[in-house]
């Protein structure tokens, strides 16, 4: 089997955060699965303009839109954009700033 989807312009519906893991602003998230590999998720990830928080997984993902800072708790902060391929790795408490509405395909551990 072979399918193809466009990141760029394929849809992917956003809903509110929970009140929990924001920080500032209103953003909205969301995720476009796509077709995986057995133990995998593979998806498209959206997250409009606000600063949330969240407890990553084993993930790979590369960011085709949009920009951020993603900071981790007892560790690096990163700025990403276009272009950019980014490893989170389990448990790692995070921080994402978004300023620009962030668009990533993302590969992780199910």
């Amino acid at each position: 089997m072979i399918t193809c989807t466009n990141a760029v312009e394929a849809d992917v519906p956003t809903e509110p955060l929970a009140a929990d893991n924001v920080v500032a602003g209103e953003p909205a998230a969301g995720v476009a699965a796509l077709p995986s590999p057995r133990g995998f998720e593979v998806g498209i990830w959206v997250h409009t303009v606000g600063t949330s928080t969240d407890v990553e997984v084993d993930e790979v993902f590369v960011v085709i839109s949009g920009r951020a800072t993603i900071a981790c708790e007892n560790g690096p902060t990163i700025d990403v954009g276009p272009g950019d391929v980014v490893t989170l790795a389990e448990g790692t408490a995070t921080t994402w700033t978004i300023h620009e509405t962030l668009r990533k395909v993302f590969v992780a551990r199910a």
